[in-house]
């Protein structure tokens, strides 16, 4: 299982990825922000690999420069999500009570939206910015990993290893944080690739509206956005790269996802 198919596709692609991003930052072909550096609506040529857009800037190297954007988002994005989610979570699931009643409605107004319809709604209302997308996606996020540490925290407090853990003078937050969440913590990992991939899609879906970063960012969501107009004429360059990337960021996330369920879960082994 460690090292089964999903694990080394989904592990690949993602490491293919994290390679480029860390590339872009020293070098691409030609400046990703600059325009005119080739002939507009030129199609992939060897001084272009991935062709030019309608302002003849290199797509390679807006490419390469969008995996900086939309991986960096999302890793931080998910990462605040996991932490905060994780630690109401497993506040909500142990102690119960009137905190935990306040806490799952607070959930339940948040999730009566659609993830995407919420994220809009919140970017508009604080405007386009790196900080700000990752604060929107985090909190869109949150609900998620608060509901299901919740509920896999609650299913085990009464479990013999946590009354062991309490008999011999352990505190409760210690209880809840030192024994029962390392036990927890196989569904939110395999969770976290999920949201991964669905971060990814509303960072691109926030670029492509224009509603995200700035429409001159090297995003891929704004790159399909600056050539959606070419795709009738014949430059199905400018839309059809970026939409690769994000195809392949998205499910290397899911496969990674399938394989960290394997791995955690017993009842999936073969």
């Amino acid at each position: 299982v460690p090292f089964s198919w999903s694990m080394r596709i989904g592990l690949g692609i993602l490491l293919f990825y994290t390679a480029v991003a860390m590339l872009s930052v020293f070098w691409t072909p030609y400046d990703p922000m600059a325009s005119a550096v080739g002939p507009a609506y030129s199609p992939p040529s060897w001084q272009h690999w991935l062709g030019t857009d309608r302002l003849g800037s290199d797509m390679l190297s807006r490419m390469m420069a969008g995996s900086r954007y939309n991986l960096g988002i999302c890793v931080a994005a998910v990462a605040i999500a996991l932490s905060v989610g994780t630690f109401l979570g497993v506040t909500a699931g142990y102690y119960g009570g009137v905190a935990d009643g306040v806490i799952l409605r607070f959930v339940e107004v948040f999730q009566a939206f659609p993830g995407l319809l919420f994220a809009m709604l919140i970017v508009q209302a604080l405007g386009a910015g790196i900080l700000n997308v990752i604060a929107v996606l985090a909190f869109v996020g949150i609900p998620d990993y608060l509901r299901l540490a919740r509920a896999e925290i609650r299913s085990r407090r009464e479990w013999q290893f946590a009354e062991a853990a309490r008999l011999v003078g352990n505190r409760s937050w210690g209880v809840a944080f030192k024994h029962l969440l390392p036990n927890s913590m196989g569904p939110l990992l395999a969770f976290t690739s999920v949201n991964a991939a669905f971060s990814v899609l509303i960072i691109a879906s926030l670029g492509f509206l224009g509603i995200g970063l700035s429409p001159d960012d090297p995003e891929w969501g704004n790159m399909i956005a600056r050539g959606q107009d070419g795709v009738m004429t014949g430059e199905w360059w400018m839309s059809l790269f970026p939409g690769l990337a994000i195809l392949g960021m998205t499910g290397s996330f899911y496969l990674l996802g399938d394989a960290v369920s394997d791995l955690t879960d017993p009842r999936r082994r073969k």
